[in-house]
């Protein structure tokens, strides 16, 4: 991990429980909407010759998350078919899997990707990690419950089944929502905090994992700033360099990931798209994972932070490393034409 990595992110971030947005989300609600409309403008679309899909495109990706379930809802009433269903007849690939997905829930959508990453042989920790540490409180929260409702299965446990050690503690604590989620700052307690990282890690022999994940998996950010400032008062390295030296593997992932999350969230999702299409082939889960969670919530300000980290346009690199039906869709939902 690159030195003072802790440092600059927080240099280049302003703290409070929810990252100010100086542009916001891609897809906001469109005006005069008319549920009914749209849902007839879907069905003629759908039983076109050949599929219109660009006209299925268009309005999955300028509607907002709340005006599709309207849709959806429409759809079924007037047609007497659920949408999901015929989206899945209709359509194939890829951009059968980004309409499926625009159709969720956020928090259906966040059920249905953890679900996957511990289905079957192996486990997509990558998922894991990046759903929950970027998630809110009441976001978690409301993912468990629609988990349980889903799949009659708790999450919690399914974590447990599939996930061991350290790593398995860290995901358990945020899966509690318990982070202090305000702007306050105690002072004597960040003090605390950070004599108590440097115990728990650079001046023992092994670490204290607990320590780290209990401080950073329940702390808000503003707070958590002032520790990491505050630590150099016992040790010759910063934080990053700490967590760096002592902790590696899925543990350090997680809690690198928390860190990088209270600095610039969507400098984050930045580099996590950055990492799904670069090298040979596409991470496809990923990409449009991250292309729809973030496409009401703050994808504007991931792409300023992909083209400043990156020297190209988030809508650029989409469309050289897709095509199709399937490229057309993410870019609609880059809300740019650059």
């Amino acid at each position: 991990m690159a030195s003072n990595l802790v440092s600059a992110l927080f240099q280049q971030a302003t703290y409070s429980s929810n990252y100010p947005s100086p542009s916001g989300p891609t897809v906001t609600p469109f005006p005069n909407f008319d549920a009914s409309v749209d849902a007839a403008a879907i069905n003629n679309a759908l039983n076109a010759k050949g599929v219109d899909e660009e006209t299925i495109i268009s309005i999955l990706t300028t509607r907002t998350n709340l005006q599709r379930q309207q849709i959806a809802a429409d759809y079924q009433q007037s047609v007497g078919k659920q949408l999901k269903a015929v989206l899945k007849s209709k359509l194939s690939s890829k951009l059968e899997t980004v309409a499926l997905n625009l159709l969720q829930t956020p928090a259906q959508f966040d059920a249905h990707q953890l679900y996957y990453a511990t289905k079957g042989l192996g486990t997509d920790e990558d998922c894991l990690v990046e759903i929950l540490v970027s998630r809110s409180n009441k976001e978690i929260k409301e993912i468990i419950k629609v988990y349980q409702e889903e799949f009659n299965c708790d999450l919690e446990g399914k974590i447990k089944s599939d996930t061991s050690g350290a790593f398995q503690k860290a995901l358990i604590a945020l899966l509690k929502a318990s982070r202090d989620e305000s702007s306050t700052v105690d002072h004597d307690l960040a003090d605390d905090d950070a004599r108590a990282l440097y115990e728990a890690g650079e001046k023992r022999k092994g670490t204290d994992v607990d320590t780290f994940i209990n401080i950073l998996t329940t702390r808000n950010f503003a707070h958590m700033h002032t520790v990491f400032q505050r630590y150099t008062k016992y040790s010759k390295h910063d934080v990053d360099k700490a967590l760096d030296l002592e902790l590696n593997g899925d543990i350090e992932n997680v809690l690198i990931s928390l860190v990088k999350c209270m600095g610039n969230k969507p400098a984050y999702f930045a580099e996590k798209l950055n990492n799904s299409m670069k090298g040979y082939g596409t991470d496809d889960d990923k990409l449009i994972r991250i292309m729809i969670s973030r496409s009401e919530v703050d994808l504007k300000d991931v792409e300023i932070e992909y083209k400043a980290k990156y020297g190209m346009t988030l809508y650029k690199a989409i469309k050289d490393d897709t095509k199709g039906d399937y490229e057309k869709i993410l870019l609609a939902l880059c809300g740019t034409k650059e």
